[in-house]
């Protein structure tokens, strides 16, 4: 390993003495289960029959699996605070651990700052028709914003200690949530509603465009997300086994998840009538209304989802709120970043600027600027902000610089194996983002807008990094 690399990871290690480490396996494994299971999945992938057992599979074959692999061969050689950014940085060059860190964070801050308008959309769908106007109140709405953002603010400045609480409850519920949703279509086949039940019958997918736009969806989309603890390497107890050992017993929770959740929307709801927002709340009120508990099930699945979107939310903004800290610990940032709170040893001015710049963001989309194209523009690019992160972390085995290898020059086979399977994955689901299989009004100009979108916002960091490192230079000049 070089001397660079090695003076590296001693910096990051001595400011990580700094953070309190909180985490355990149990913490992380449940953070991993709520992070990586996106609510919406099964109803996507009911959507198209029997045929989903094959998608999956395909899609734990080709992506899931290989991504885990290479995320605990990378966390191995390099379990450090701030996860991907590092392993970006060592792997290739310090502008590209940045622009990782800069597409990260634009998607975590979009996807973060709407919770407050689905914490409104539950609430209103709990509390009935008589408040439905609250839906469409911007007052109300931003007020929502406010105090979602000043709690996840609050708990994230107070530590992981609180925070890995809320993630746990969060993911713990998810999985309840989850069972409900596989034991219902057995209750109904016991109670004499269904008349079969077989939850891994399947069929064969057709082969097209689209079949290909799902299976890059299902792959990316849904399976994505098991880097995102790494981020927390330095406040782990035992950062490299504790990471490890969390994806190993989440994997399969979450396959199992998946596939046996999407049989359940497929038993339950007739294929022409899935809910694609919300197909959980909609498959527990149908499965449990013939057994005479669908209106008590109904508000608690609704009350379950809005706890379980705010612990959601708290695991991507706590992480999020780490990036700006370590790129301030390399320079790539004002120091002020890197203030950690006295008490609670947390980066308390990160933090704050994060939650600021989350809150703004928010209330941007209250005020009309939400239905314009650049700012849908925007929204449409945030996973493709995310993928491009991503491409990089699969490249790190197949191209990183040797210096960044503990033990050999090169990757193992099977790793890099498995970087190509899930490189490959991760560029079909880009291409699609890209140039989108549905319909729009012309797909060349959509294309070239959102393109555009993602290269000037990239061009962005970069100038914020060549910015810094122009002025770190001539301060030394002067010097």
């Amino acid at each position: 390993m070089s001397a660079t690399v090695r003076s590296g990871e001693a910096t990051v290690a001595a400011h990580s003495a700094a953070l309190k480490r909180e985490l355990g396996l149990t913490d992380l494994v449940f953070t991993q289960i709520l992070f990586v299971v996106g609510l919406p999945w099964v109803g996507v992938a009911a959507k198209q029959g029997p045929a989903h057992v094959v998608f999956w599979l395909v899609a734990l074959t080709l992506f899931y699996v290989p991504s885990a692999v290479v995320i605990t061969y990378l966390n191995r050689l390099m379990p450090l605070e701030g996860g991907l950014y590092q392993w970006a940085k060592l792997g290739f060059n310090e502008l590209t651990g940045f622009l990782v860190a800069w597409n990260l964070w634009l998607f975590a801050i979009l996807n973060t700052s709407e919770t407050g308008l689905q914490a409104t959309q539950y609430f209103v769908y709990l509390a009935g028709p008589r408040v439905e106007w609250l839906a469409s109140s911007r007052w109300f709405i931003a007020l929502v914003s406010t105090a979602i953002m000043a709690a996840l603010v609050a708990v994230t400045i107070v530590g992981l200690n609180i925070g890995k609480w809320v993630h746990k409850a969060g993911g713990a519920m998810l999985v309840l949530m989850f069972a409900a949703l596989l034991l219902l279509p057995w209750l109904n086949l016991r109670a004499g509603v269904l008349a079969s039940f077989h939850p891994l019958a399947t069929a064969s997918p057709v082969i097209s465009l689209m079949s290909l736009n799902l299976l890059g969806k299902m792959g990316f989309g849904a399976f994505g997300g098991f880097e995102y603890v790494a981020i927390h390497a330095g406040e782990c107890r035992n950062p490299v086994r504790s990471i490890a050992w969390s994806v190993v017993i989440a994997a399969p929770i979450i396959a199992v998840m998946f596939i046996l959740g999407t049989s359940s929307v497929l038993a339950l709801v007739p294929i022409d009538r899935i809910d694609l927002i919300a197909p959980i709340p909609q498959v527990l009120s149908e499965g449990f209304r013939p057994l005479g508990a669908a209106a008590v099930v109904a508000p608690l699945a609704i009350l379950a989802m809005l706890c379980i979107r705010i612990a959601q939310a708290s695991v991507m903004f706590t992480g999020n709120t780490r990036l700006p800290m370590v790129a301030g610990w390399d320079g790539l940032l004002p120091a002020w970043f890197t203030r950690v709170h006295p008490r609670f040893k947390t980066p308390v001015n990160s933090i704050l600027f994060v939650g600021a710049a989350t809150l703004a963001l928010s209330i941007v989309g209250l005020i009309g600027v939400g239905k314009q194209e650049a700012f849908q523009l925007l929204w449409n690019a945030s996973a493709i902000f995310y993928a491009l992160t991503y491409v990089v972390m699969f490249a790190i085995p197949l191209a990183g610089r040797r210096g960044v290898r503990l033990q050999a020059d090169r990757a193992p086979r099977v790793v890099q194996v498995c970087a190509v399977s899930a490189l490959v994955m991760t560029l079909l689901f880009l291409a699609l983002s890209i140039v989108p299989i549905v319909q729009v009004e012309s797909r060349l100009v959509f294309a070239l807008k959102i393109s555009s979108l993602v290269v000037a916002l990239n061009a962005v960091g970069a100038a914020i990094f060549l910015l810094k490192r122009s002025r770190d230079g001539a301060h030394r000049d002067d010097l």
